[in-house]
């Protein structure tokens, strides 16, 4: 046992007439961030590594608000489960790092793990003083416009704590300090002529969305009696779906246990949480004592959440409010500094009273942008907003809500931040161009990827340097295995194709009976998205009964270098030959549904609604997925290593990454200067599969390192000599600093294939 040394020495207070007055501490950062959950953990972390004092202010006693072991949702954006057509749109930075950091320890999902993964990311930050248990109630400014100081206590240690700073960000979920520092607010949703938005909600359907509670029952191997509290629910007919109040249902999947959406959901926060654990209780009782479910005799209640998960309340004026049109439209914008790509998605403010459906989602055809003044306080020149108090209209944050599309803004915050205190200027200031410029530049570099913007590659030095591949890939064949893809549902490979090259295609296709098969060449009508809605070709094929090749020639051309859909329409007489083989930038998709996301294979919004009608091709979650095994004529040519120093760290319009040869299972780069380089950091962008979700709880993972991950790498010179070696890797950035910066002319890296069916890639490799 570890001892410690403790003051023996007794204390003793006199009695004093006046009032007592708490321990006091006065700390002065460089930033005060307030709110602990993945908004504000982001914009701490992201600071703290640009080198500035941070102070986050947490009032609960773990980190990750919604996401947290006291609250136990998954957090998900713009991946949506894989039910949208957002190809390769998980978020990146820091938020990538604790969702991957998640995967690879804790791929079963269990909601305490999730606690201890933020925790030490925070912990690890040796610029963030971290204040758990600790609520901020005052604050003082300095003139009308302007923060100077808030107050906190935390009763745990009776500590009161004064923390002054320049700049502030509110990622407190109800905006407590940008309320008191008097910023201008929004509480419930905005009449449609507002903004345009035709999906503006009724006043039948409410305009505030609700809080909830969830439940985890777990088995036992003997009966377990439960009596209810007298709080539980009594009749729970009065709750118009309790047909899916089921002993196979758990956790997130009673997301639409929601209730509060027609009361304050500040001021009246108790009172919502005591009708949620009526709710809950009540939903258990009916589990177990209804008589419904002999299979829950043995079951009992695991786990009742103590503090409900809040939606919506309060969001705040900055210099621009995002609308439904920017979402729908993909909007761009300038001072884009983060991306979003769930649905819009409201529910009925009953919630679980409510006969209405539990939520109304629609997509866009691909992800939006979030422009940088949505963060920026329109009258308090030192407050950042962050996570769900962001400047939108109520239908807008139907989407921006999401928790790690809240972390994505966090991270520009704190990036922004950083800025503000090395240039002594205020948030508003960084929409100067060449200050925007750079706020982009190093948001990309940690991983961002926002829309449209690259990494401007002027002062990577690979860009200076011959780079000479041991072998690269360019799949002429999608190799052939024993599985077949049911075409019960059509399918479609997603491939990399160039504009004005005429392709044929092979494939094996085994036929139940005589039939026919529709095959189709589509593309989307934006570049950047992977939403098939423009037909190019279609074509009727005749097929016998059993196994044939099928060769599709399209004489249609594509008109601009991006994603094309090899289209195969349902027939369920007909399977295509699988292959084994999995690859970076290249995957099938299927015309399947998925009713969690609002996803019925197509997508039918309301007349009038400003949303637009188009089908939904998603992948399949691994280990299933398969490519569809296919000869491509011409070979594909566009995984060549110029993608190294392209400025994109994942799959836009084209892979953007150097892949080598299947057959090559230990590849390498040489990379050749004519003159020596000073070197002082290498950066690495591996592959850890932007488009699986990685939902932190309740979903279980297949792997918890991603097949297309980099595991080994070694670094040379032109003598042998080893400069850097990773082993074991998981990440998705790896960054190789130099105590002693490098002079050389030649680098060699070397890898090795990181499972037998994926051959070896790499986004990105930055040199400075």
């Amino acid at each position: 046992m570890t001892k410690h040394n403790f003051n023996t020495e007794m204390l003793k207070g006199i009695a004093e007439k006046g009032v007592r007055l708490p321990h006091c501490e006065n700390l002065h950062p460089d930033l005060t961030v307030v709110g602990g959950g993945l908004s504000g953990v982001c914009a701490a972390v992201t600071a703290a590594r640009q080198g500035l004092q941070v102070v986050l202010v947490q009032d609960r006693p773990v980190l990750g608000g919604n996401a947290s072991s006291e609250v136990r949702l998954w957090a998900l954006g713009a991946t949506s489960h894989m039910g949208n057509n957002n190809r390769w749109a998980r978020e990146g930075g820091i938020i990538d790092e604790l969702l991957v950091e998640n995967t690879f320890r804790n791929k079963e999902g269990n909601p305490v793990l999730v606690d201890m993964v933020i925790m030490d990311k925070v912990l690890a930050e040796k610029n963030i003083r971290l204040l758990l248990n600790t609520v901020v109630y005052d604050l003082e400014k300095e003139g009308e416009g302007r923060i100077k100081s808030v107050t906190a206590f935390n009763p745990q240690n009776e500590t009161r704590y004064i923390i002054e700073s320049p700049l502030f960000c509110d990622a407190s979920g109800d905006g407590l300090v940008s309320y008191m520092a008097g910023a201008p607010f929004r509480f419930g949703a905005e009449e449609k002529e507002e903004f345009g938005e035709c999906f503006s909600p009724s006043e039948s359907y409410g305009k505030l969305l609700g809080q909830t509670i969830l439940l985890y029952p777990k088995m036992t191997d003997k009966p377990v009696r439960f009596t209810p509290p007298d709080i539980a629910l009594k009749n729970i007919e009065v709750v118009p779906k309790y047909n899916k109040i089921t002993p196979d249902q758990k956790g997130c999947n009673y997301w639409w246990f929601e209730y509060g959406g027609t009361r304050n959901t500040i001021n009246d926060t108790e009172e919502i949480k005591m009708e949620l654990w009526k709710v809950v209780y009540g939903a258990w009782d009916h589990i177990k004592n209804s008589g419904l479910y002999p299979e829950a005799e043995n079951m009992t209640l695991e786990w009742v959440g103590i503090i409900s998960g809040k939606r919506e309340s309060r969001r705040f004026e900055g210099l621009y409010m995002l609308s439904q049109k920017d979402i729908i439209e993909q909007h761009h914008f300038d001072d884009a500094v983060a991306f979003g790509g769930w649905a819009i998605d409201l529910h009925p403010a009953a919630g679980v009273y409510s006969p209405l459906p539990s939520c109304n989602q629609y997509h866009s055809k691909g992800i939006y942008s979030i422009p940088y003044r949505c963060f920026v306080c329109k009258n308090i020149e030192n407050l950042f907003y962050a996570g769900r108090i962001i400047s939108v209209s109520h239908v807008a944050f139907g989407s921006t809500r999401v928790m790690t599309t809240c972390a994505h803004g966090g991270q520009a915050v704190g990036m922004a931040a950083a800025l503000c205190h090395e240039n002594n200027i205020m948030p508003a200031a960084i929409l100067e161009p060449a200050l925007m410029k750079e706020l982009q530049q190093r948001l990309n570099l940690a991983g961002q990827s926002i829309p449209g913007i690259r990494i401007d590659e002027t002062g990577n030095k690979l860009t200076r340097a011959t780079v000479k591949a041991s072998s690269c890939f360019t799949p002429g064949v999608i190799p052939i295995t024993d599985r077949w893809i049911d075409l019960e549902y059509s399918a479609a490979q997603m491939l990399p194709l160039k504009k004005g090259v005429r392709y044929t295609f092979e494939v094996t296709a085994r036929a139940e009976e005589e039939t026919s098969l529709t095959t189709q060449l589509y593309v989307s009508s934006k570049p950047e998205n992977y939403t098939p809605d423009t037909r190019l070709e279609s074509h009727e094929i005749k097929l016998h009964k059993g196994i044939q090749t099928l060769k599709l020639e399209f004489s249609a051309t594509i008109p601009h270098d991006q994603y094309a859909f090899v289209i195969f329409r349902s027939n369920p007489q007909v399977k295509l030959a699988a292959s084994d083989e999995r690859y970076t930038g290249i995957l099938s998709v299927f015309n399947k549904f998925n009713l969690a996301v609002n996803n019925t294979g197509k997508q039918n919004p309301p007349e009038g609604s400003g949303f637009e009608s188009f089908e939904f091709w998603c992948p399949e979650r691994r280990p299933a997925g398969e490519n569809i095994a296919m000869k491509i004529h011409p070979a594909l040519d566009c995984f060549g290593p110029e993608n190294l120093f392209n400025g994109f760290v994942r799959p836009t319009s084209r892979p953007n990454a150097w892949v080598a040869s299947p057959e090559d299972t230990t590849p390498s780069l040489e990379i050749q200067w004519q003159e020596p380089q000073t070197i002082e950091e290498i950066t690495l962008y591996f592959d850890t599969d932007y488009d699986h979700p990685m939902e932190t709880v309740q979903y279980g993972h297949p792997e918890n390192v991603m097949p297309f991950c980099l595991r080994n790498l070694r670094i040379s010179d032109a003598r042998g000599n080893t400069i850097a070696q990773v082993e074991n890797n998981h990440k998705t950035i790896i960054r190789i600093p130099f105590a002693k910066p490098l002079c050389t002319d030649f680098l060699k890296i070397e890898t090795e294939q990181p499972e037998k069916n994926v051959p070896a890639a790499l986004f990105e490799i930055e040199i400075r």
